[in-house]
This record gives structure tokens, sequence and C-alpha cells, in this order.
């Protein structure tokens, strides 16, 4: 049984993120179009399940499972979509989980849910506040109840995400204004 455990925001996640992100770019090679580091722990400040969340985008979603035996002798274990329809999904460290990697397509459209809501954090401290404070008060009260802790933040994770996907295209439409000045 996994315990739903979470700590304080800790710096050294930056650094595992870039680390595993120079493997994932060694094993994907020219099939990577970009990698990000997302989740919890790419935000600052911000308590988290000590697991690093990765989002690589790839050309092609279809070659992916090519890379299953390279990701398996870096230590994942290949979940295939995983409930996601164009995504590959990978874990590594069986029940003590160290790093989940996303892969997506370059087109795909979760590749902007995941990048707003990382971003709105990043710059509405309040949120990220608040968003954290629920996170640790559900770790609290659900210790060994994985899916009472996710059920119970996944309402006001999907107001803050649409917040946030209205947030990014409002930055996406300043930016155009500026570069049409």
């Amino acid at each position: 049984m996994r315990k739903v455990v979470l700590i304080p925001y800790d710096a050294q996640w930056d650094r595992r993120y870039e680390e595993e992100a120079r493997l994932l770019r060694s094993i994907f090679g020219e099939e990577l179009v970009d990698i990000h580091h997302i989740g919890s722990t790419s935000i600052a400040g911000l308590a988290a399940k000590p697991v690093i969340d990765i989002l690589p985008i790839v050309k092609d979603i279809e070659r992916i499972n090519r890379f299953d035996e390279m990701m398996r002798a870096a230590g994942y274990t290949p979940k295939g979509e995983n409930g996601i329809p164009g995504r590959r999904y990978f874990q590594k460290g069986g029940d003590a989980r160290t790093h989940h990697v996303h892969v997506y397509g370059k087109n795909s459209p979760e590749i902007k849910r995941h990048l707003a809501f990382r971003d709105f954090l990043r710059h509405q401290p309040e949120e990220a506040k608040q968003y954290g404070d629920l996170k640790m008060s559900l770790s609290a009260r659900h210790p060994f109840d994985v899916g009472a802790y996710i059920a119970g933040k996944e309402r006001f994770a999907a107001e803050l995400e649409s917040r946030a996907l209205k947030w990014a295209e409002d930055r996406e439409s300043d930016n155009r204004a500026d570069v049409e000045r």
C-alpha cells in the first residue's frame, strides 16, 4: 500500500529534473522536440509528493513504444497510455516512485493544459498556497488512500486549470498585441 507523503518544497527537485531530462534526451534523441518539468515539484514553494513529473514532447507519439526497452534499462516501467489517449506514461521507482514521465506528441492539447497549470501557479503564489494547503490537509486526512487524496483535490485542481488556461490565453493575446505594435 502506497502512502500519500507530501513534503515541503525542495530546491533539489530542479536538479533531479535536469539530471533525468539529460537521460531522457539521450534515450529519445532526435524524436524529442522539447522537455519540461511539470507538476507540483516544478513550482517553487509548493509542497509535493517527492516525485518528479516530466513532460517530453515528441515528433510522433506512435513511435514512442520503440523506446520501451531503453526506458526499462533506465529503470522505468512503461505503462502505455495509462488512461489518457495519445500519451505514453512511464514510472520509475516502483511503489517508492521517483519520476513520472508523460510523453505527448507535439500537437497534443494536453501539453498546453500541463504548461498553463504550471506557469499559472508559478505566477500566482496565492493560488499555489491554497492548492498546497489543500494537498497537505488531504494527505493528513487520507495518508493511506491515494484515491481519496486525488478525489479530494480534483475539483479545486479543475477550477485552477480552467483559470490557468484563461490566464495563458490572455498572456498569448497580450504577447501578440505587443508584437503587432
